[in-house]
Protein backbone atom coordinates (compact mmCIF):
# COMPACT_ATOMS: atom_id res chain seq x y z
CA UNK A 1 0.00 0.00 0.00
CA UNK A 2 1.28 3.45 -0.94
CA UNK A 3 2.04 5.61 2.10
CA UNK A 4 -0.42 8.21 0.84
CA UNK A 5 -3.21 5.62 0.84
CA UNK A 6 -2.83 4.81 4.53
CA UNK A 7 -5.91 6.01 6.47
CA UNK A 8 -5.32 9.26 8.31
CA UNK A 9 -4.64 8.90 12.03
CA UNK A 10 -4.17 12.03 14.13
CA UNK A 11 -2.24 10.95 17.21
CA UNK A 12 -0.91 14.33 18.33
CA UNK A 13 -2.60 17.70 17.91
CA UNK A 14 0.37 19.96 18.60
CA UNK A 15 3.70 19.81 16.77
CA UNK A 16 5.26 23.13 17.92
CA UNK A 17 6.27 23.85 14.32
CA UNK A 18 3.83 26.76 14.35
CA UNK A 19 5.68 28.34 17.27
CA UNK A 20 8.13 29.80 14.76
CA UNK A 21 5.46 30.74 12.22
CA UNK A 22 5.72 27.67 10.00
CA UNK A 23 3.50 24.78 9.02
CA UNK A 24 3.74 21.64 6.88
CA UNK A 25 2.04 21.06 3.56
CA UNK A 26 0.59 17.65 2.74
CA UNK A 27 3.80 16.53 1.02
CA UNK A 28 5.89 17.38 4.07
CA UNK A 29 7.38 20.69 2.93
CA UNK A 30 7.72 23.28 5.68
CA UNK A 31 6.46 26.73 4.68
CA UNK A 32 5.65 30.06 6.33
CA UNK A 33 2.12 30.50 7.63
CA UNK A 34 2.14 33.86 5.87
CA UNK A 35 2.29 32.36 2.38
CA UNK A 36 -0.58 32.97 -0.03
CA UNK A 37 -1.27 29.23 -0.24
CA UNK A 38 -1.77 29.05 3.54
CA UNK A 39 -4.01 32.11 3.51
CA UNK A 40 -6.09 30.49 0.76
CA UNK A 41 -6.70 27.15 2.42
CA UNK A 42 -7.09 28.85 5.79
CA UNK A 43 -9.99 30.85 4.38
CA UNK A 44 -11.47 27.69 2.87
CA UNK A 45 -11.27 26.12 6.33
CA UNK A 46 -13.01 29.17 7.82
CA UNK A 47 -15.65 28.94 5.11
CA UNK A 48 -16.25 25.29 5.97
CA UNK A 49 -16.71 26.28 9.62
CA UNK A 50 -19.31 28.93 8.74
CA UNK A 51 -21.17 26.47 6.50
CA UNK A 52 -21.10 24.14 9.51
CA UNK A 53 -22.75 26.86 11.60
CA UNK A 54 -25.48 27.28 9.02
CA UNK A 55 -25.93 23.51 8.96
CA UNK A 56 -26.15 23.40 12.76
CA UNK A 57 -28.79 26.15 12.94
CA UNK A 58 -30.70 24.42 10.16
CA UNK A 59 -30.67 21.21 12.22
CA UNK A 60 -32.26 23.09 15.12
CA UNK A 61 -35.01 24.54 12.94
CA UNK A 62 -38.13 22.43 13.45
CA UNK A 63 -40.46 24.49 11.27
CA UNK A 64 -40.41 22.39 8.11
CA UNK A 65 -38.76 18.98 7.90
CA UNK A 66 -38.73 18.99 4.08
CA UNK A 67 -36.91 22.33 3.97
CA UNK A 68 -34.58 21.27 6.75
CA UNK A 69 -33.64 18.01 4.99
CA UNK A 70 -33.10 19.70 1.64
CA UNK A 71 -30.72 22.28 3.12
CA UNK A 72 -28.96 19.60 5.19
CA UNK A 73 -28.31 17.47 2.12
CA UNK A 74 -26.82 20.35 0.14
CA UNK A 75 -24.67 21.73 2.95
CA UNK A 76 -23.35 18.28 3.83
CA UNK A 77 -22.15 17.92 0.23
CA UNK A 78 -20.63 21.40 0.26
CA UNK A 79 -18.70 20.74 3.47
CA UNK A 80 -17.21 17.57 2.02
CA UNK A 81 -16.36 19.42 -1.21
CA UNK A 82 -14.65 22.17 0.77
CA UNK A 83 -12.53 19.65 2.63
CA UNK A 84 -11.28 18.41 -0.75
CA UNK A 85 -10.64 22.00 -1.86
CA UNK A 86 -8.60 22.69 1.27
CA UNK A 87 -6.61 19.48 0.91
CA UNK A 88 -5.90 20.27 -2.73
CA UNK A 89 -4.63 23.75 -1.83
CA UNK A 90 -2.47 22.23 0.92
CA UNK A 91 -0.76 19.93 -1.59
CA UNK A 92 1.87 21.13 -4.06
CA UNK A 93 1.33 19.90 -7.64
CA UNK A 94 4.41 17.66 -7.49
CA UNK A 95 3.08 15.99 -4.32
CA UNK A 96 -0.32 14.99 -5.69
CA UNK A 97 -0.91 11.28 -6.14
CA UNK A 98 -3.01 9.09 -8.40
CA UNK A 99 -6.57 8.86 -7.13
CA UNK A 100 -6.31 11.98 -4.96
CA UNK A 101 -9.78 13.47 -4.49
CA UNK A 102 -9.89 16.95 -6.01
CA UNK A 103 -12.70 19.36 -6.93
CA UNK A 104 -13.88 18.77 -10.49
CA UNK A 105 -16.36 19.84 -13.15
CA UNK A 106 -19.09 17.60 -11.69
CA UNK A 107 -18.94 19.49 -8.38
CA UNK A 108 -19.40 22.78 -10.24
CA UNK A 109 -22.27 21.40 -12.31
CA UNK A 110 -24.01 20.23 -9.14
CA UNK A 111 -23.88 23.76 -7.72
CA UNK A 112 -25.31 25.12 -10.97
CA UNK A 113 -28.21 22.63 -10.86
CA UNK A 114 -28.99 23.62 -7.29
CA UNK A 115 -28.86 27.33 -8.14
CA UNK A 116 -31.29 26.84 -11.04
CA UNK A 117 -33.67 24.72 -8.93
CA UNK A 118 -33.69 27.14 -5.98
CA UNK A 119 -34.09 30.19 -8.20
CA UNK A 120 -37.34 28.77 -9.57
CA UNK A 121 -38.90 29.30 -6.12
CA UNK A 122 -37.62 32.86 -5.67
CA UNK A 123 -39.07 36.17 -6.85
CA UNK A 124 -36.80 38.30 -9.00
CA UNK A 125 -34.70 40.77 -7.04
CA UNK A 126 -35.85 44.36 -7.50
CA UNK A 127 -33.41 45.78 -4.97
CA UNK A 128 -30.17 44.82 -3.26
CA UNK A 129 -30.62 42.79 -0.09
CA UNK A 130 -28.73 43.08 3.16
CA UNK A 131 -27.36 39.98 4.92
CA UNK A 132 -29.96 38.43 7.22
CA UNK A 133 -33.02 36.28 6.75
CA UNK A 134 -33.07 34.37 10.04
CA UNK A 135 -30.27 32.32 11.63
CA UNK A 136 -29.82 29.96 8.68
CA UNK A 137 -30.01 32.63 6.01
CA UNK A 138 -27.73 35.00 7.92
CA UNK A 139 -25.03 32.35 8.32
CA UNK A 140 -25.29 31.47 4.65
CA UNK A 141 -24.70 35.13 3.77
CA UNK A 142 -21.71 35.15 6.10
CA UNK A 143 -20.44 32.00 4.36
CA UNK A 144 -20.85 33.79 1.03
CA UNK A 145 -18.57 36.65 2.12
CA UNK A 146 -15.90 34.25 3.39
CA UNK A 147 -16.21 32.32 0.13
CA UNK A 148 -15.51 35.49 -1.85
CA UNK A 149 -12.43 36.18 0.26
CA UNK A 150 -11.16 32.65 -0.30
CA UNK A 151 -11.80 33.13 -4.02
CA UNK A 152 -9.71 36.33 -4.04
CA UNK A 153 -6.88 34.56 -2.25
CA UNK A 154 -6.95 31.69 -4.75
CA UNK A 155 -6.76 34.28 -7.56
CA UNK A 156 -3.59 35.65 -5.94
CA UNK A 157 -2.19 32.13 -5.66
CA UNK A 158 -3.02 31.45 -9.31
CA UNK A 159 -1.19 34.58 -10.44
CA UNK A 160 2.16 32.87 -9.87
CA UNK A 161 1.20 29.22 -9.28
CA UNK A 162 -1.57 28.57 -11.80
CA UNK A 163 -0.94 24.82 -11.75
CA UNK A 164 -2.02 24.77 -8.09
CA UNK A 165 -5.56 25.95 -8.77
CA UNK A 166 -7.21 23.55 -11.23
CA UNK A 167 -11.00 23.64 -10.81
CA UNK A 168 -10.85 25.41 -7.44
CA UNK A 169 -11.40 28.93 -8.75
CA UNK A 170 -14.56 28.20 -10.78
CA UNK A 171 -15.84 26.01 -7.93
CA UNK A 172 -15.49 28.83 -5.37
CA UNK A 173 -16.97 31.34 -7.79
CA UNK A 174 -20.04 29.16 -8.29
CA UNK A 175 -20.23 28.35 -4.59
CA UNK A 176 -20.46 32.05 -3.74
CA UNK A 177 -23.44 32.33 -6.09
CA UNK A 178 -25.02 29.22 -4.59
CA UNK A 179 -24.67 30.46 -1.00
CA UNK A 180 -26.34 33.74 -1.95
CA UNK A 181 -29.27 31.97 -3.59
CA UNK A 182 -29.59 29.40 -0.82
CA UNK A 183 -29.54 32.18 1.78
CA UNK A 184 -32.47 33.81 0.05
CA UNK A 185 -34.25 30.49 -0.43
CA UNK A 186 -33.78 29.49 3.22
CA UNK A 187 -35.23 32.79 4.41
CA UNK A 188 -38.28 32.43 2.19
CA UNK A 189 -38.81 28.73 2.99
CA UNK A 190 -38.57 29.43 6.73
CA UNK A 191 -40.83 32.51 6.56
CA UNK A 192 -38.01 34.84 7.59
CA UNK A 193 -37.97 38.40 6.22
CA UNK A 194 -35.23 39.57 3.90
CA UNK A 195 -33.64 42.92 4.69
CA UNK A 196 -33.73 45.22 1.67
CA UNK A 197 -31.26 48.00 1.06
CA UNK A 198 -33.03 51.33 1.53
CA UNK A 199 -32.11 54.19 -0.76
CA UNK A 200 -31.87 57.64 0.72
CA UNK A 201 -34.93 59.63 -0.11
Amino acid sequence: MDAKEVPLRITKVYTKVGDKGSTYLVGGREVSKGETRIEAYGSVDELNAVVGLARTFNGQNGQNATVQNRIESMLKTVQNDLFRVGADLATLPDDRWEGMERPNAEDIEQLERWIDELNEDLPALKEFILPGGGPVGAHLHQARTVCRRAEREVVRLASDQAESVGSILPYLNRLGDFLFVLGRWAARANNEPEFMWERRS
